[in-house]
């Protein structure tokens, strides 16, 4: 059986024998950004192919055609995370894969060679139909191997919404269908700020894809969504170039509130740590401290504990954020959490995930007060 054409050309068994072995397959990385900071944040991995048949759809189409998706997708994830030690450091790496095939044995083989996975984000491709309930093995053992998941979501219909609440990703991604003319649609506007919403309050944030005109970027930075990414911002490439001085410009119009690239970090402060709550509410009575994190192997946060004994879960309750949160979004975050948690301290993670520090509500007040704050060192 073959499939894919391109003026003639079709994609065939001989052709996906030498894909799947990573033989003229390649990976192009397309970057994303930080919208209010107009720095490169991470990179989408995107399978590229050789031959006459170069469309990525073709080939992954005869895969499936033939009952090989799995191994092919398998492929370019292995090729694809053999980037990670080109990226830059403090950048995270997006790979996509169709949940259909996230319980395949050489999907799984992948994961155990490139764990601990810390700093990849796992975006589940929706060209499939599938039922979120029968990959919550798959995505707990990603999650717990330090990945973040992502998850397409162009706002229409119930089953949408409800994979969103089942899954709870840690990135919601809003396509191009939705991105398209955003400036001009005040429907789509209002549907970009209800994700906005949920996602703050399932802590998720909106990753908007399919970038490419200055007034779409103009709207979608006025609507609060923090990363971007599509042509405007940088086309894919095997060495992708940084944005262009006339869109940086356009980014940093609207970074106020806090200084370049500092984000949370000046209003960081130290916390003690325990490797269970158990130790934590020690930690909590032998040292009368008001606060310990609870962390995991990886180091990453997973349970407060406070000085009345109050444990809460770290990602659950909205307490995490990346460290280099504009203090502005921070506060819209921490505002729309439950009425019981709103003034928590905010957990803050490096890009890999790794406890930084805390930040009180109290000092992030001051700071967007313009009331100077004392800085403390950051936990290691």
């Amino acid at each position: 059986m073959t499939s894919g054409t391109a003026a003639g050309h079709v994609v065939g068994p001989e052709d996906l024998d030498r894909a799947v072995h990573g033989d003229g397959l390649r990976i192009h990385l397309q970057p994303i950004l930080d919208l209010t900071r107009a720095t490169v944040v991470g990179y989408e991995a995107l399978a590229r192919f050789d031959g006459p048949v170069s469309s990525p759809e073709a080939w992954f189409d005869a895969a499936y055609a033939c009952g090989r998706a799995a191994e092919l997708e398998a492929a370019a994830v292995r090729a694809a995370l053999a980037r990670r030690a080109t990226l830059p450091p403090m950048r995270f790496l997006t790979v996509n894969v169709s949940p259909d095939v996230l319980s395949a044995p050489c999907m799984q083989q992948v994961w155990r060679e490139a764990s601990p996975l810390r700093g990849v984000v796992v975006e589940l491709t929706e060209q499939r139909q599938f039922d979120e309930r029968e990959v919550q093995a798959e995505l707990t053992a990603l999650r717990a191997a330090g990945a973040f998941i992502a998850i397409d979501d162009t706002g229409s219909g119930y089953a949408g919404l409800h994979r969103l609440l089942v899954v709870r990703p840690h990135f919601i991604k809003i396509d191009r269908g939705l991105v398209a003319g955003v400036d001009q649609d005040e429907g789509k506007r209002a549907l970009i700020e209800m994700l906005g919403i949920f996602g703050n309050r399932v802590d998720a944030w909106l990753l908007a894809e399919g970038i490419e005109t200055p007034e779409e970027l103009e709207a979608l930075m006025q609507l609060g969504v923090p990363l971007g990414q599509g042509y405007l911002l940088g086309r894919p490439a095997a060495e992708p170039a940084p944005p262009g001085a006339e869109v940086a410009r356009q980014m940093l119009s609207h970074r106020t509130l806090h200084r370049a690239g500092e984000g949370l970090s000046p209003l960081l402060e130290r916390v003690p740590t325990a490797e269970h709550v158990a130790a934590a509410r020690e930690v909590v009575a032998r040292d009368e401290v008001d606060l310990v994190v609870v962390l995991d192997a990886a180091q990453a946060p997973t349970w407060t504990v406070d000085a009345s004994g109050d444990v809460q879960p770290v990602r659950e309750a909205g307490l995490r954020l990346p460290v280099d949160t504009d203090p502005a979004e921070a506060a819209r975050r921490a505002i729309v959490r439950h009425p019981d948690l709103r003034f928590r301290p905010l957990v803050c993670v490096d890009t890999q995930g790794r406890l930084a520090g805390i930040v009180r509500m109290e000092r992030l007040v001051e700071s967007l007060a313009g009331t100077p704050a004392t800085t403390e060192p950051a936990a290691g």
